[in-house]
């Protein structure tokens, strides 16, 4: 691990200002950034450590919503009564994710954040665009069962890992962040970013700017009908093969008023298609209509050898995520935020 410098910051005016001194990365619980220094991935020069700010509330919003502190933990998160109510799609996904011990550290702005898992990434000696821009892509060719299948580039297919942020994209939430410019929303569907021929920069928020809250807009009326479907190669503490999470809006005869799809495991970012969600309005919701929306979001689907699995593993995880939501939602009772079970798939 690199020599850095330690500082920790009054307030988030003053933290902004430290970042924007340079080399310098924010720290809070540090279950993703201090692995990658151990790791000697990433090596920063100065860690800001924001774990003392006045980041980490749920409440609600004047508009009808929900806020949510980026310092908020994980467990915390997904046990707060109004996101069991009114969000209980992201509970489970939160629930879903990592291990117990990780989501009783880990916050919500470094959810947002983690970097991708892909094998080479992880390995130094490997190549790798994501950390040298220019070395290559040895995923492409080699070893990419986990890899991505919608949204990749000739430069990257890796994927992005969280859970938690899929959910967040089938809710259109929005990311507030600050710098020494002044504050500004990023839409959640752009906080994230294709890799293209910048595989480097997973995200649109700049270097100086921290991310302070995640507004949750009104969604009353998909709390009835949601879920969350995540595949992989074991029960728990895994990363998604491919995970679905879908929220439904139903009317009094069972048809489609809105739906919400959106897909991990599977791009460089949580993937959804409000055009292809349309293509259900007004429709029965039944297997059938379903598959209808599966082969529009998987439209573009494209497999690298080892992964093409996941194009049909797909296909099937989104009708069967809908078929559950449509039966109704499920939640997660009876657990605690510091329990040592591991949190229900849906």
């Amino acid at each position: 691990m690199n020599p850095f410098t330690y500082a920790v910051p009054a307030d988030v005016d003053a933290a902004v200002v430290d970042i924007a001194e340079g080399r310098a990365k924010f720290v809070a619980g540090g279950t993703n950034l201090l692995d990658l220094m151990k790791e000697n991935l990433m090596h920063p020069m100065r860690l800001v450590d924001i774990s003392r700010l006045a980041l980490d509330g749920i409440e609600e919003s004047d508009e009808g919503g929900l806020r949510l502190g980026a310092l908020a933990r994980n467990a915390d998160t997904a046990y707060h009564p109004l996101v069991r109510e009114r969000y209980p799609l992201l509970s489970s996904a939160i629930l879903a994710g990592a291990s117990p011990q990780i989501r009783n550290m880990a916050t919500n702005g470094g959810n947002l954040l983690q970097r991708t898992r892909c094998y080479y990434f992880y390995d130094a000696g490997a190549p790798c665009n994501k950390r040298e821009p220019g070395s290559g892509c040895p995923a492409i060719g080699g070893l990419n069962r986990i890899h991505a299948i919608l949204g990749a580039s000739e430069h990257c297919i890796a994927t992005h890992p969280s859970d938690m942020c899929v959910a967040l994209a089938a809710l259109d939430a929005t990311v507030q962040v600050q710098s020494t410019r002044g504050v500004r929303p990023i839409p959640f569907a752009d906080f994230h970013r294709l890799p293209e021929d910048r595989p480097e920069d997973d995200t649109t928020l700049a270097a100086d700017e921290l991310i302070t809250h995640i507004d949750l807009p009104d969604a009353a009326r998909f709390a009835a009908h949601s879920a969350y479907l995540k595949l992989r190669d074991r029960a728990s503490y895994a990363f998604a093969l491919v995970s679905v999470a879908a929220a439904l809006d139903l009317a009094d005869d069972g048809t489609v008023r809105e739906v919400r799809v959106a897909l991990g495991g599977v791009a460089h970012k949580p993937w959804r298609l409000p055009q292809a969600e349309s293509l259900l309005v007004g429709a029965p919701a039944n297997a059938e209509t379903f598959a209808q929306l599966a082969d529009a979001l998987l439209r573009d689907a494209r497999g690298q050898g080892d992964n093409a699995f996941k194009i049909p593993l797909a296909r099937r995880a989104i009708v069967r995520a809908l078929e559950v939501a449509a039966a109704g939602t499920v939640t997660n009772e009876g657990e605690s935020a510091h329990d040592s079970s591991e949190g229900t798939r849906a």
